[in-house]
């Protein structure tokens, strides 16, 4: 009989039922099915409320990047991650930001962005003056969705109306501004959507299609910088000038060129997805508006190029180097996994902070504390390895070598990282035998 993956009431089945089905469907092993296995201190009721057809969980290593101090208080970061040493790159840096008192950071309210689109509307830009005039009686219709959330200082607080032109013609776009306070927001937001579209729709005599948070968060940003002092980057072939310079060229490669931009966020996201991932909130998202963002600021800015990187560098008047960061970070500490996983529950309380706020001014840090250590290692390797191929190049004269033998040598000192001058003799001697490689 063919398989099928068309299976009816799937969803009503056990854990054990689906895993006995996969089983067979794979052809498992006892052993690889067994990999399905909760670990210890999981519920596996719980997990099978939390998405659908449940037959595991996918373990990451979880990992603690020590050494960091912000806003004048210490924290262990926990981070979910399966790329080798980005843990111990945010250690190491911010162990090189604790002589400077380590990153100092801040933070927007939590205010999330909730997207009504409107179609058809015949006259756009009178359209939009009269949802403006109507602005109190909206914003207090959108808050009588939620009064636990106004209790406590969030909900609806301002209204915008852009015209945006699409390829289905002009469009009316209303956006809500919501406080969500130490939620994500997304539920919220989207009730609130829903529940002023009938009057959008009568204000404006358009149609209403889309009611839908915005993943790019411009109004909650998070942001941090730290000073890594030039006495401290140094290496055993480059001054700390030297290397605070090279990181600065790295920087403006990623400011010019996109193709560079790209992996440099990338590096940021490392350390900020892990934490966000350890904390049980919405990867997707942060990672998301975050690079949506460097893109919007890049337009915002009429930068000469289509995206920006998040964080910037600059060399102070002592010649130190200074770093900063501003992302979105739409992150919450109630609702949604968060709330219900126990490892992301144990998490925040290792990590320590009472505040999504508090949590985003955490995520800048260590955006901001990989994105260093990743530019430093590519900076400092390529001062070493253009110190090597300098010093093996006078190694290699020194030896006798000839201006036609000299690459050669070099090729072979750099490669085997034995630039030793009794070294070069002997590769010499072997390139003039015809038994160099």
């Amino acid at each position: 009989m063919e398989r099928t993956s068309e299976l009816p009431g799937f969803y009503r089945r056990s854990i054990e039922e689906r895993r006995a089905f996969l089983k067979e469907w794979a052809g498992l092993t006892d052993a690889e099915v067994r990999a399905f296995e909760f670990p210890p201190g999981v519920d596996p009721a719980s997990v099978d409320r939390m998405i659908e057809n449940v037959v595991g969980v996918m373990p990451l290593p979880l990992g603690i990047a020590t050494n960091f101090r912000i806003n004048d208080r210490d924290y262990l970061i926990p981070m979910a991650i399966e790329e080798p040493s980005v843990v111990a790159a945010a250690s190491n840096a911010a162990k090189v930001a604790r002589a400077s008192g380590g990153f100092y950071a801040q933070s927007t309210a939590p205010v999330m962005i909730g997207q009504v689109q409107i179609l058809d509307v015949p006259d756009p830009a009178a359209a939009r003056m009269r949802l403006l005039q109507r602005r109190e009686e909206l914003l207090a219709a959108a808050n009588a969705k939620d009064p636990v959330l106004v209790k406590f200082g969030g909900g609806a607080k301002d209204l915008e109306v852009r015209i945006v032109r699409s390829p289905r013609g002009t469009m009316v776009i209303v956006h809500l501004l919501v406080d969500a306070r130490d939620a994500g927001g997304m539920n919220a937001v989207n009730t609130m959507c829903e529940a002023l579209a009938p009057e959008f729709s009568r204000l404006t005599g358009g149609r209403v299609v889309l009611r839908i948070i915005s993943n790019l968060a411009i109004h909650r940003l998070a942001r941090a910088h730290a000073t890594f002092p030039a006495e401290l980057l140094k290496t055993e072939t480059a001054s700390g000038a030297e290397v605070v310079d090279a990181i600065l060229d790295a920087y403006a490669l990623a400011a010019a060129d996109p193709f560079r931009c790209a992996t440099h966020n990338k590096g940021i996201m490392n350390g900020v997805s892990s934490v966000v991932i350890a904390t049980g909130n919405d990867f997707r998202a942060i990672e998301s508006g975050a690079h949506t963002y460097a893109a919007w600021r890049a337009g915002e800015a009429d930068a000469p190029t289509v995206v920006l990187p998040l964080t910037t560098y600059e060399k102070d008047k002592d010649g130190n180097l200074v770093g900063s960061i501003e992302l979105p970070a739409p992150v919450g500490l109630v609702g949604g996994a968060t709330a219900v996983h126990p490892t992301a529950k144990a998490n925040v309380k290792v990590l320590g902070v009472k505040s999504a706020r508090e949590l985003g001014e955490v995520l800048a840090a260590v955006g901001l504390a990989q994105n260093f250590s990743a530019l430093r290692a590519l900076a400092t390797e390529g001062i070493q390895r253009g110190h090597m191929e300098l010093h093996a190049r006078n190694m290699a004269v020194s030896a006798g070598a000839r201006p036609d033998e000299v690459d050669r040598v070099v090729e072979r000192l750099v490669r085997d990282h034995q630039v030793r001058f009794d070294r070069a003799k002997e590769v010499l001697e072997e390139l003039r035998r015809g038994g160099a490689g």
